[in-house]
C-alpha cells in the first residue's frame, strides 16, 4: 500500500503483552508506522528491560519504560540510577514531591525524562474512598498533585485526557510533558479504563502524547488500527 501514514511521535503504543518476544514480534509486524514504545510493569519479568534496550539500540525506537517507582528517597534515586544508563526516554515515579526531586536527583547528567503519575485512569472517586485519599473531585486533585510534581522537578506528568486542559493551564506546567493514557480510537471498547476520551480530544486538550495499547495489540490488524489512530491524530 501506498497511502499508509508514517509514524508520529505523539502515539505511545503500549507493549502490554506477556512476554519480550510477543513485544518484539507486535514491534516488527508494525514497523515504520510506530516510533515509541511503552513497556510496563507486567512485562518486567518477561524481558522487559531487555526488550527496551533492544527497540532502542537496534531499532531506533523511543522508549517510555513505565514503572511507577514509589518508595524512600534514596531507593528512588538508586533506582532511576540504574534505570538511567539504558539510555530510554520516559521514566514514570509515583507524583510524591520526595518521589519526583530524588527520580530527577538519579536521572542527573541524562536526557531521561521524570514523569509523575497523578492519579491513576483507571480509578474513580468510589477508589480514592477506598484507599482513604482525601475528597474532592478527581479533576481538582490531579490538578494539584500535578502541580507540586512540577515543583519537585518533574519533567511531565502521566494524567487523563480529561485533566489535561486543567493541568496544562497551570503556570507551573509551561514547557512540561502531559502524557494521556486512557485514550481510546472512536467506537473502541473502553477495557479496565473508567476516564477515557478520543486520540483527537486529549490531543485538543493539551496532551503531548497520547498512550494506547489494547485498541493495536488486541486488534485482528494491529497495522490497521494503528493506521487509522494516525488518522486520527493527523486530523488534529
Amino acid at each position: 500500500m501506498t497511502d499508509l501514514l508514517p509514524a508520529d511521535d505523539r502515539l505511545i503504543v503500549a507493549l502490554d503483552v506477556p512476554n519480550a518476544l510477543e513485544g518484539l514480534k507486535l514491534a516488527e509486524r508494525l514497523g515504520d508506522a510506530v516510533s515509541f514504545y511503552k513497556i510496563g510493569l507486567g512485562m518486567l519479568t518477561g524481558g522487559g528491560l531487555a526488550l527496551a534496550n533492544e527497540l532502542k539500540s537496534e531499532h531506533g525506537k523511543r522508549i517510555f519504560l513505565d514503572m511507577k517507582l514509589f518508595d524512600i528517597g534514596a531507593t528512588v534515586e538508586a533506582a532511576v540510577r540504574g534505570l538511567a544508563q539504558f539510555d530510554l526516554d520516559f521514566l514514570t515515579v509515583h507524583g510524591d514531591p520526595h518521589v519526583v526531586r530524588a527520580a530527577k536527583e538519579g536521572a542527573a547528567g541524562k536526557d531521561l525524562k521524570i514523569l509523575a503519575v497523578t492519579i491513576l485512569t483507571s480509578l474513580d472517586r468510589a477508589d480514592l474512598d477506598a484507599a482513604l485519599i482525601r475528597p474532592g473531585q478527581i479533576a481538582d486533585l490531579v490538578t494539584e498533585r500535578a502541580a507540586r510534581a512540577f515543583e519537585a522537578g518533574a519533567d511531565g506528568v502521566i494524567a487523563s485526557p480529561r485533566e489535561a486542559a486543567m493541568i496544562r493551564a497551570l503556570p507551573q506546567a509551561a514547557g512540561k510533558l502531559i502524557v494521556t493514557p486512557g485514550v481510546r480510537p472512536a467506537g473502541a471498547a473502553l477495557g479496565d479504563q473508567k476516564r477515557v476520551e478520543t486520540p483527537a480530544t486529549a490531543l485538543a486538550a493539551g496532551a503531548d502524547h497520547l498512550v494506547i495499547g489494547r485498541p493495536v495489540w488486541a486488534a485482528p490488524d494491529p497495522v490497521a488500527a494503528t493506521q487509522a489512530i494516525l488518522r486520527e491524530i493527523a486530523a488534529v
